[in-house]
């Protein structure tokens, strides 16, 4: 066993066989739950995780142990464990019930190597970004292994120790070995843990050398620094390398059948001045429906081909919520909308019907009075002449984009789409009579209660 080895089993046994050393601080010591069974899946996607099994597989001598711990691992056998500087520990349960206390040591980097590692990642901003998001790149191990750092282990770095007193890699060190395989996936800053530096106390490291780099390198050249990092990015072979290794995507997921249910508000405690319980209500509930609509679009097949929908101005998202609320809205919801907006209730009721009838363009419609440029104009006299024979057509008047039909409550709008929208005069308003056409004669049909618009 190597003299780092002897070391941690120095300081164990001083403490009284297998108990933690009282010189670690608690940040030096992390302990994880019992992972689930991982029945029907990889132990590590990752291609470090990938790396920690090939040590352990080049290592062991028995290849009965490796299918054995396997098993076991599987089986969820493995109870919590425990990762400290150079060591892992965990009590597995064999085939027969019986529970052993395994430890898998590795030896710790010595000072001198983690201010090699820390001055080398410091050089590099991406490495720090790196393990930051979590992932460990080729290029940082491979300019770890050029500073004299190995961070990954090889063969016969995993040291194996159990209470069944097994001499080499035991089912119960194998075992333990596939699960951490699986906390590696997850965090890289675990293996750093077993190497001998917490996360925190790495990450306050690192920043303190960036400081010190930074003021160090600001006086002169400090833009040329800057500008050189920024160009110099990933060589493409290091990244055709990375995607060679990285795990497929996960499955897409299964639609739900209907919007979950937001959390309730009904509780004991009173709300907070100014917070309307009643509109928080109304909106999680809209979230929760928006966001299964919006999974439901994403399912669909072409939606990758889709082009984006343009995004809503505030005003319109209020339309949007007060139509989709429906006809049993709650009213002081509703009224907080038209206060909003700026209108009041009858105005968000002609609102939400043209929402309803045709979304933004249907309420730009009931809004918006403009005037059409020269070829639209021209268009819209086109169409206006070819819509009815001579004897047929209406006298309607003309004013901007808007046409009133004489002696009638019917009334023709051009939306700026070159689409005719029918309108009817009701309670001396005009009110959205039905969709879009692009035929002026079916939009007046509509407007005048004859006919059905059509999209």
């Amino acid at each position: 066993m190597s003299g780092g080895h002897d070391e941690v089993y120095a300081a164990d046994d001083a403490c009284g066989g297998h108990k933690y050393d009282d010189a670690h601080t608690a940040e030096e010591e992390r302990t994880f739950a019992a992972l689930p069974p991982a029945q029907g899946r990889s132990f590590a996607t990752s291609w470090w995780g990938q790396a920690w099994l090939k040590a352990l597989e080049d290592t062991a001598l028995e290849l009965s142990q490796l299918k054995a711990g396997r098993r076991l691992a599987r089986s969820g056998a493995v109870g919590a464990i425990s990762v400290r500087p150079g060591r892992i520990t965990a009590v597995v349960s064999g085939r027969d019930g019986s529970g052993h206390r395994s430890d898998v040591l590795l030896q710790r980097l010595t000072d001198d190597e983690w201010d090699r590692f820390l001055d080398m990642a410091v050089e590099r901003a991406g490495h720090i970004a790196a393990l930051l998001d979590r992932e460990m790149p080729p290029h940082l191990v491979e300019d770890a292994a050029a500073a004299g750092v190995e961070l990954l282990p090889g063969i016969g770095d995993l040291e194996p120790q159990c209470t069944c007193d097994a001499w080499d890699h035991c089912a119960h060190t194998t075992a333990l070995c596939y699960q951490v395989a699986r906390l590696l996936d997850q965090d890289p800053f675990v293996l750093l843990l077993m190497r001998g530096r917490g996360e925190r106390a790495l990450l306050d490291e690192l920043q303190v050398r960036s400081v010190a780099r930074a003021a160090q390198d600001e006086p002169e050249g400090q833009a040329e620094q800057e500008d050189a990092e920024r160009a110099e990015g990933v060589p493409a072979d290091e990244a055709y390398a990375t995607g060679a290794i990285l795990p497929p995507l996960p499955p897409l997921p299964v639609l739900p059948e209907a919007p979950g249910e937001p959390p309730s508000l009904d509780t004991e405690t009173p709300p907070a001045p100014g917070v309307d319980a009643a509109a928080v209500a109304f909106l999680a509930e809209r979230a929760a429906m928006d966001a299964h609509r919006l999974l439901a679009e994403a399912l669909a097949p072409g939606h990758r081909e889709s082009a984006p929908e343009e995004p809503l101005t505030v005003d319109q998202d209020a339309v949007r919520l007060a139509a989709d609320a429906g006809p049993g809205a709650d009213a002081h919801v509703l009224t907080r909308i038209a206060e909003g907006t700026g209108r009041d209730r009858e105005a968000l009721r002609l609102a939400v019907r043209a929402w309803q009838l045709g979304g933004s363009a249907g309420l730009a419609v009931l809004e918006e009075e403009w005037t059409p440029q020269a070829e639209s104009a021209a268009r819209a006299r086109a169409d206006l002449e070819t819509a009815w024979d001579d004897d047929e057509r209406p006298a309607l008047r003309a004013a901007r984009n808007r046409w009133t039909a004489s002696g009638s409550r019917a009334q023709l709008r051009l939306g700026r789409d070159g689409r005719w929208w029918p309108y009817r005069k009701e309670r001396g308003r005009w009110q959205p009579a039905g969709p879009a056409a692009h035929d002026p004669a079916t939009a007046l049909a509509a407007a005048t209660g004859e006919a059905g618009g059509d999209a």
